[in-house]
């Protein structure tokens, strides 16, 4: 169960991480639109697991390698935006989130039935 500080310290990188990748960080993912799906912090506050869905991407996993070549670039720009707010800005880890793929999986498999 997650405390209420690590449930805003999520929403505020979320929505921050958000911002970068859409304005700051697009020479990362030309032509494909980054959505950060979810962001689950550590009791700590000092790792951040974000969850991000790539669209529409051909190689994701290269794409999500590519991304977390450039943590060390994407925390600063974070830092720059959340360092009043927090204590410490903490270390950032990037999943693939493919619960979307998921479910267009399953509408085609029902889609299939019919």
């Amino acid at each position: 169960m997650e405390t209420k500080r690590q449930q805003k310290i999520s929403k505020l990188i979320l929505r921050d991480l958000s911002e970068i990748f859409q304005r700051e960080v697009t020479h990362l993912t030309p032509g494909v639109m980054v959505t950060v799906t979810k962001v689950k912090v550590t009791p700590d506050l000092t790792l951040a697991k974000v969850y991000l869905s790539l669209f529409p991407a051909k190689d994701k996993v290269a794409l999500l390698e590519k991304i977390n070549n450039a943590t060390r670039e994407i925390r600063g720009l974070l830092g720059n935006r959340i360092r009043h707010q927090v204590r410490f800005i903490p270390e950032l880890r990037f999943y693939l989130d493919d619960s979307l793929d998921y479910i267009e999986r399953i509408d085609e498999l029902l889609s299939d039935k019919d």
